[in-house]
């Protein structure tokens, strides 16, 4: 998928990042079609509990060795493992791209 521009910022989904990557949270897309299975609203309210919101700092930091699912990612001050079709629904620039 090619990288999106919301709000002047250059975007990827968590789900498409890489080991290392640093950046910050820029908006949650629950809709999009290779999210996780869940229903949208249930989706969004989760990611949220877990501390994915706009402009927290997050990093991707491992990755599973089948696939590369699941990942861990740090977000603030919390690790969290992820499945990558949910981190799809999390829109990231990269700290380059951030204010």
């Amino acid at each position: 998928m090619p990288d999106q521009t919301i709000i002047g910022h250059r975007t990827i989904p968590l789900g498409e990042a890489r080991v290392g990557f640093r950046g910050r949270i820029i908006a949650l897309n629950v809709n999009r079609a290779d999210c996780a299975g869940l229903p949208g609203p249930e989706l969004e309210r989760r990611l949220i509990e877990l501390g994915f919101v706009e402009g927290a700092p997050v990093e991707l930091l491992h990755q599973g060795l089948f696939g590369g699912d699941p990942i861990a990612v740090r977000v603030a001050a919390t690790t969290i493992a992820l499945r990558r079709r949910e981190a799809m629904a999390v829109a990231v620039a990269a700290a380059t791209d951030t204010p």
